[in-house]
């Protein structure tokens, strides 16, 4: 069984022991959280669709880790005008690890 969890504005596919890698949550390692917008649950003979959240349904889970991804280089340049500039950026993200697909 699976469902569609919108986190921070971005849709993700959450199953019952996988780990999610999502844009940097508050919280400290360990802490559990809950995700009330879900969109869908799939993957047994009924599929429920939310208009647009289901209601009554939860995704518990707990955080469990606060990482870097790699370095993104952005490099600006004008032909003929002297114009660079290079800038690096590393996206912050958290590990949450799901518990539970409460509410079903």
């Amino acid at each position: 069984m699976y469902a569609l969890v919108e986190i921070k504005g971005k849709q993700y596919k959450a199953e019952k022991g996988k780990r999610i890698k999502v844009d940097k949550l508050d919280g400290k390692i360990g802490d559990k959280i809950e995700f009330d917008k879900v969109i869908m649950i799939g993957g047994t003979e009924e599929v429920k669709i939310g208009t647009p959240y289901l209601q009554g349904v939860k995704i518990a889970g707990t955080l469990e880790n606060h990482l870097k991804d790699r370095k993104i280089i952005v490099y600006k340049y004008k032909r003929r005008k002297g114009y660079r500039r290079k800038r690096g950026h590393r996206q912050q993200y958290s590990y949450i690890k799901v518990d539970d697909i409460v509410g079903l």
